[in-house]
């Protein structure tokens, strides 16, 4: 896709992933909507920063709405990249937060996806990209209900792309293993540290799946830190 003036929506836009992402699609020319709770540091004319908790339906709803109006354009670019994890043994995890692990790492996918999904069949071009874990593709222990969840983003991953590729919307699931994140700030046995990869590596990966040729399409992308040992 030829990007430029195109606008993306990068959900968990306030820090990590989401900001490094929103980062470098406005240096590559993007017109960037960043949705988080709390506001990102970007000074750039091309951003617009709307609050949403993405787990609300109602505020998805209204963010979009906002989004399309503050641009004038249509989205070209989803990226679901907001998430959040708690560790603990699964018979000791509180219902709250596996719920909101659910709510917000599933539901968040369900609801951002459904409102754009209608525009870009109407535009015949445009691209879904969900961020998902390796912990979507292996168990870990003390994180079921994360990895619970980050196997249902690969799921509804495969199953929205085997749906939206006749229409031009290509949907793609990025698989990163540890990065230098808040991620792990309240997690008692993972530091975040320097062996880990870096945000921006995980940006570079999204834009080079944006970037890829009409008729080229990355389903799965999974990517590790090289030597997470040092």
């Amino acid at each position: 896709m030829e990007i430029k003036d195109k606008v993306a929506i990068v959900t968990g836009a306030s820090k990590g992933i989401g900001l490094a992402t929103c980062q470098l699609l406005l240096d590559n020319g993007m017109k960037v909507a960043g949705w988080s709770r709390s506001m990102p540091d970007i000074n750039n004319p091309n951003f617009r920063f709307f609050q949403v908790d993405v787990s609300d339906e109602e505020q998805v709803k209204e963010a979009y709405l906002k989004t399309k109006a503050a641009f004038g354009n249509d989205v070209h670019v989803l990226i679901n990249n907001a998430g959040l994890g708690f560790e603990g043994a699964f018979e000791e995890m509180p219902t709250e937060k596996w719920h909101t692990m659910f709510k917000v790492n599933v539901d968040g996918i369900f609801f951002c996806s459904r409102e754009a999904i209608p525009d870009m069949k109407r535009i015949g071009e445009a691209h879904i990209i969900n961020i998902s874990s390796i912990a979507g593709t292996n168990g870990i222990e003390r994180m079921a209900g994360y990895c619970g969840t980050k196997f249902a983003v690969r799921g509804i991953s495969h199953s929205m792309f085997k749906e939206l590729r006749q229409s031009g919307i290509k949907v793609t699931c990025i698989y990163p293993g540890s990065t230098k994140t808040n991620f792990f700030d309240d997690f008692t046995d993972i530091q975040a540290n320097d062996n880990m990869m870096m945000p921006e590596d995980i940006a570079e990966t999204i834009m080079h799946a944006l970037q890829s040729s009409p008729n080229f399409h990355h389903v799965d992308i999974e990517v590790r830190p090289l030597k997470p040992r040092g």
